[in-house]
């Protein structure tokens, strides 16, 4: 994590740069404040993933002499077929045009959306890992 942190650490000082010579050079302040927020976010992500990286040591992605099999580990559990995700697409698809076209479609999205979000978090709760 150690790479992936320098990356995003990069990533948020290029945005401080661009938010400092856009805010210096525009009047407008909605350009400055978008960079500003990519690079506080992006500051975040490099924050979040050098702590990670201090808690847990280094991963064998980080050192230069790791074996392959090294990083291997147990497969996650992938499930096999589902309609929440189209429920879900499909209620914030509506969601969203209920935003263009009045009230009516927001109610509609979001008894839509709901089942198909709760589909998602309750599908596989009692399996066992």
């Amino acid at each position: 994590m150690k790479a992936e942190s320098a990356l995003f650490a990069g990533v948020s000082l290029f945005f401080a740069v661009c938010a400092s010579v856009y805010g210096w050079s525009s009047a407008e302040p909605a350009g400055t404040a978008a960079l500003t927020v990519s690079c506080l976010m992006s500051a975040l992500v490099a924050f979040f993933l050098w702590q990670r990286h201090r808690k847990e040591g280094p991963l064998p992605q980080d050192e230069k002499e790791s074996a392959v099999h090294e990083a291997a580990g147990p497969v996650a559990f992938f499930p096999p077929r589902s309609a929440f995700p189209v429920l879900a697409a499909v209620g914030t698809a509506l969601l969203g045009l209920g935003a263009v076209y009045g009230l009516w479609l927001v109610l509609i999205g979001a008894g839509v959306l709901a089942p198909g979000v709760l589909g998602f978090v309750f599908q596989y709760g009692t399996r066992e890992s």
